[in-house]
């Protein structure tokens, strides 16, 4: 069955892989991935690393993106606008919280717009 993808945005590779790691060991289903950090390993955001992350997740239902702070909205947004044949929507909610209870929803095989409106609902 295909699932939503999930895409986490993070300054932190280290952050952004944690909560992969968190998430993955209760949604096993689900595509997730990270990007976090810059080409460099160091602390930022690349939009090369957004789209390929986009490109990764996408199974064919769409793909949520959250992100912790600042460029990260910058850049995801900027790569939505790049990412021109898949359907993508970039969630306001907390990284943490808000990327598991999109997991959890996309887990249930529900669409795009249905896991974006529970993880929006949640917070």
């Amino acid at each position: 069955m295909e699932r939503v993808g999930i895409v986490l945005i993070s300054h932190s590779s280290k952050i952004a892989e944690g909560l992969k790691e968190l998430i993955s060991q209760v949604i096993t289903d689900v595509p997730i991935e990270t990007a976090g950090g810059t080409e460099e390993n160091e602390i930022g955001t690349s939009i090369e690393k957004i789209m390929e992350s986009i490109h990764r997740a996408d199974y064919g239902k769409g793909v949520l993106l959250f992100y912790d702070i600042g460029s990260a909205k910058m850049n995801a947004e900027i790569a939505i606008e790049m990412a021109e044949s898949i359907e993508i929507i970039l969630s306001e909610a907390p990284l943490v919280e808000g990327s598991y209870v999109g997991a959890v929803e996309s887990g249930m095989g529900k669409s795009l717009k249905e896991v974006y409106d529970a993880v929006e609902k949640a917070f």
